[in-house]
């Protein structure tokens, strides 16, 4: 059985048959964040130089390097990882014994060896915390000072974290000056608040430094030693001219100046290493070492480490037995510090290793719900719908599934059974599930109300409206609430479908993100791309979006999904390949472009870019209703069964000449009445409906804020909308309203009075509206009134969203339109409103066009 004592998880990974990307490895000490979101970049960027320009000695990096540690150039050395100066330097200076503090890093001694210098031990006790003691090393340098001694210590030391104490460590260099200290900095950058060796200026030390590991890239090989000048150039001449790559040098010297990464760095890892011991200090059987580096020694009571290594490969981790350090023996196991769920994961492994009681209770535990997350180049690449027919493909698969969206940002919402908002995207994927929808699945819901600011719906809730600096301050808390949303969904099904927002690659934003790698990271799903081809540019938009991802969110990344493709299938193999070549991610499915989709868009962006002419075939036997586009436009959706009525043609009317010749002129809801109304009058639509309102050319409606902008006057004494006090609106209906401080939201059973049909929908406003003299034109269950019509004239206005919904009411309104016309009524339903067979349709079309088999065994299925 392969243990692994550093640097050949592949070789476990092969010798077991084990996939590595299935391993998570906790035996180096490699910073879990990955490399900085610029690695790839600069590489890649500078690709033709670094092959044309080399630099064999290394001078734009030792300058970098030297204006780092303040120092000058001819003090810095440069070789390919730390290992390659670890390996030089016992052959040089005449040096005749190595002395050795252990447990270190073994190729201190295999490297004295090496060089055939005797190596003398100097015991570190676990009862101290393996700390240093000096006197114990400045006894035996005094016991043999005729032999030139190179003396090796860890700062901070590996395998055990521990740093030593500076001012003893430099009153023993300057009273030992005949002797050459090597300070070991490898890990020294996660060690807060250090002050490098190097600012002592002790002109018999050599400081090395690795910026492979801090910077999560330990294949590129490049380390440095700082010493004075004649040390360093002993070391340069003895090293080959080429000995560091210019791919890792150009990474080197942008890396040293990022001082963004190594602060977050450092405090992630101070922080998590802290959280994690504690965690592990819990576990009975396990006793934690004291540590600043990137990794926790370990000793472990009732098992091997050899033994412990292979439970834990078993389940996915891959741990660092220590049986091979001096002075360590079997019981000892080194594991690095990497992200909190990931240590989360390994906790509950080892106590299920160590603890039959614990294994006990892990069997009993409901298996771990599988995950899958949809993320998207660009707003409106399909997400949503991607998403949805995701959920009733593992419905029909036997899967109980859940959908979740941590943030959406959508004026298209929807009230729950229990009077809660959330957006009407994950409404739509709820019954893509067969489930009601729950505001768990949209914790977040915000609505903007300006260019700048948003009301924040939280669990369904209002909690105000925020500027997106005060929102983006109160992310912490709001992405608490997220992640137990989620873990209660996680817990209550088999499967969870997650929808990102926009594109993961807008690096504006990333700072702030709780809905795309955040999420994908805490929920620990993989996740498809989709990108939308009918746009152009998808290839593009697939490798760009990598290439502008951190290294630990390209491994979130599974493969791609095209979407809206229409052609011949062959075209797309190079580009695929191609694609293929530069990510390693596979093209997982190719969605065709889907028509008559007829389920509800997720937020305006298909709707604003509407043509004005339906789908389907306008005739003298058709009506015309117009559909005004406000800025602010709320649950377009309102309108989605009239535009698939056969005899309707839905005008989205954006100027006043589009009002000529409609038969019904509705005006929607609005997150912003106030500024909507204003819109409307500054571009003399207002006007042009009230004249055709009066003149009795067509009817009008509003709904929900529609019907407030066609009343008299509108107040706002609370600033819920706007600071405009009172405002006038169209002054068609006799009717005030009032925005107040809390906003009603419910479902709503209905009839609508002059047919007496039955009407089901919701009520979202904070306006409380007052009339006068109106006609009752919509009654609610108990009995109070929610839309008024005019006596006299055809105009109307309600509260209640989904008014359309029901078939029979909806074809009663429009054969009234219909004779008013001049038409004969049809007197039936002719458009069924219910996306069933819709979802049906969209799960089949998306099974047959993408790999399934695949996508299932991402999840886990």
């Amino acid at each position: 059985m392969s243990r692994v004592h550093g640097g050949n998880l592949l070789h476990v990974a092969s010798e077991f048959g084990i996939p590595v990307e299935s391993l998570v490895d906790y035996s180096a000490g490699i910073n879990p964040l990955g490399p900085p979101a610029w690695f790839r970049q600069v590489i890649s960027r500078n690709l033709e130089m670094i092959a044309r320009y080399p630099d064999p000695r290394n001078l734009n990096f030792r300058h970098a390097a030297a204006d780092f540690h303040g120092v000058t150039p001819g003090q810095v050395v440069a070789g390919n990882g730390a290992s390659e100066l670890i390996f030089v330097l016992p052959r040089l200076f005449g040096i005749r014994r190595a002395l050795i503090p252990v447990p270190s890093y073994g190729d201190y001694m295999h490297a004295c060896h090496a060089a055939g210098v005797k190596v003398e031990s100097v015991h570190l006790r676990p009862e101290d915390d393996f700390r240093v003691e000096f006197d114990a090393v400045e006894s035996r340098l005094l016991d043999n000072r005729e032999r030139k001694t190179m003396v090796w210590l860890g700062q901070p030391n590996n395998p055990t974290g521990m740093t030593f104490e500076t001012d003893r460590f430099a009153e023993l260099c300057r009273k030992h000056s005949e002797c050459v200290f090597v300070v070991d900095e490898s890990f020294a950058d996660y060690v807060e608040g250090y002050a490098s060796i190097i600012s002592l200026g002790l002109p018999n030390v050599v400081v090395l430094r690795s910026l492979t590991k801090f910077y999560g890239v330990p294949g590129l090989r490049i380390g440095y030693a700082v010493s004075n000048p004649d040390i360093v150039g002993v070391i340069n001449d003895t090293l080959p001219t080429w000995s560091v790559n210019a791919p890792a040098q150009t990474f080197a010297v942008k890396a040293l100046g990022d001082v963004d990464y190594q602060v977050r760095s450092r405090e992630f890892m101070t922080s998590e290493r802290r959280r994690f011991a504690l965690h592990l200090a819990k576990i009975p059987g396990i006793t934690v070492f004291e540590s600043e580096a990137s990794f926790l020694l370990l000793r472990i009571a009732g098992v091997s480490s050899a033994d412990f290594h292979r439970r834990l490969l078993e389940v996915g981790f891959v741990v660092r037995t220590c049986d091979d350090f001096a002075g360590l023996g079997s019981e000892y196991v080194r594991i690095a510090v990497r992200t909190d769920k990931e240590n989360d994961r390994l906790c509950a492994a080892m106590q299920e290793v160590l603890s039959p009681k614990a294994r006990v209770r892990s069997r009993r535990k409901r298996k771990r719900a599988a995950r899958l997350m949809i993320q998207g180049t660009a707003s409106n690449a399909g997400k949503s719908v991607v998403t949805a027919a995701m959920c009733r493909i593992l419905l029909k698969e036997g899967v109980r599934v859940a959908p979740f969206k941590a943030q959406n940002m959508s004026l298209n919402s929807y009230v729950t059974a229990d009077g809660g908002e959330m957006g009407r995207a994950q409404v739509v994927q709820a019954q893509a599930c067969r489930i009601d929808p729950d505001v768990r699945m949209n914790p977040v819901l915000l609505k903007p109300g300006s260019n700048t600011g948003s009301q924040v719906i939280l669990r369904g809730k209002p909690i105000g409206f925020m500027e997106a600096g005060e929102y983006y301050a109160d992310k912490t808390r709001l992405f608490r609430e997220v992640t137990r949303c989620f873990d209660d969904l996680a817990g209550e099904y088999d499967a969870v479908v997650i929808e990102g927002a926009g594109s993961p690659g807008e690096v504006n934003l990333k700072k702030n993100d709780i809905v795309n790698m955040r999420m994908a990271a805490y929920a620990e799903a993989p996740v498809l791309l989709v990108g939308d081809i009918d746009r152009g540019g998808v290839f593009a938009s697939f490798v760009g979006t990598l290439e502008v991802l951190e290294e630990w969110e390209r491994k979130l990344i599974r493969g791609f999904l095209i979407n809206k493709f229409r052609g011949d299938v062959d075209l797309l193999e190079p580009a695929i390949a191609y694609t293929f070549d530069h990510t390693g991610k596979p093209t997982l499915g190719i969605i065709p472009m889907i028509r008559d989709l007829s389920i509800p868009d997720e937020d305006s962006v298909g709707f604003k870019t509407a043509r004005t002419a339906p789908d389907h075939e306008i005739t003298d036997d058709s009506i015309t209703i117009g559909l005004v586009d406000l800025p602010h436009i709320s649950n377009f959706t309102d309108f989605d069964p009239l535009e698939n009525e056969p005899d309707v043609n839905l005008r989205v009317v954006r100027h006043t000449g589009e009002i000529d010749g409609c038969d019904a002129i509705v005006i929607p809801g609005s997150k912003n009445v106030f500024a909507d109304l204003r819109y409307l009058k500054e571009t003399g639509i207002a006007s042009r409906i009230v004249r055709a309102a009066e003149a009795k050319e067509c009817t009008v409606i509003g709904i929900c804020g529609g019907y407030q902008m066609l009343g008299r006057s509108l107040s706002d004494p609370r600033n819920v909308e706007s600071t405009d006090g009172t405002v006038s609106g169209l002054g068609l209906l006799a009717v005030d309203t009032v925005l107040g401080k809390d906003k009603i939201l419910g479902q709503t059973s209905a009839r609508h009075l002059e047919s007496g049909l039955k009407l089901q929908g919701y009520e979202i406003h904070h306006g409380r509206t007052v009339c006068d003299g109106m006609k009752p034109w919509i009654e609610r269950s108990d009995a109070e009134i929610i839309g008024v019509s005019h006596p006299n004239v055809e105009i109307h206005g309600t509260y209640l969203h989904g008014v359309f919904d029901a078939d029979e009411f909806r074809r009663w309104f429009l054969d009234r339109l219909r004779v008013r016309k001049g038409l004969a009524p049809l007197k039936e339903v002719m458009y069924v409103h219910d996306i069933e067979p819709s979802l049906d349709n969209l799960a089949a079309i998306v099974r047959d066009h993408v790999d399934l088999g695949a996508i299932l065994r991402i999840m886990g299925l």
